[in-house]
């Protein structure tokens, strides 16, 4: 969900791919949920700009209710097959997680969210990120959704100890 570098109107995804990993990789991101239980993922042909979203996040993150609309705005555009661009939807999301949908909307332009959004893409441009999610463990990187044992066996390679069954 993280596109704040994308410009507004979205990318399609096989522009910004290629047709047959845009193709291979919507079929294993749904194939990946399944195998966690999760149905009816949607994916999009195309990549929206969530640098909305993220402002509207970050009034969440300052109210309190970071979870709950981070919740809504994930099942909007994942299970619902919504655009997190469109500001209605960010007003029903926002509304879904107790906030007041005018100042959600009002959030999107204000320079304190959007420098806030600048900020987190520079940290995450510095650390190196190039994908969501993106995992720092023991100085190797990890990115973009990965089984639980590639996680477990980069945790333990940097030191972590292994948890016991149960």
């Amino acid at each position: 969900m993280l596109h704040p570098e994308i410009p507004a109107g979205g990318v399609r995804r096989a522009d910004l791919f290629g047709e047959e990993r845009s193709r291979a990789s919507a079929v294993e991101l749904v194939r990946f949920a399944e195998s966690f239980g999760v149905r009816g993922l949607r994916i999009a042909e195309r990549i929206p700009s969530t640098r909305a979203a993220l402002a509207v996040a970050e009034l969440a993150r300052d109210a309190g209710r970071l979870h709950p609309f981070r919740a809504a705005a994930m099942e909007a555009c994942w299970r619902r097959g919504l655009d997190l661009e469109d500001r209605a939807v960010l007003a029903a999301c926002a509304e879904a997680a107790g906030l007041d949908a005018g100042r959600a909307l009002g959030a999107i332009d204000a320079p304190v969210y959007q420098g806030r959004v600048e900020a987190m893409g520079a940290e995450a441009s510095r650390a190196g990120v190039t994908g969501i999610p993106t995992f720092l463990v023991g100085g190797r990187r990890i990115v973009g959704c990965q089984p639980y044992p590639v996680l477990a066996g980069a945790a333990e390679a940097g030191g972590a100890p292994r948890r016991p069954p149960g």
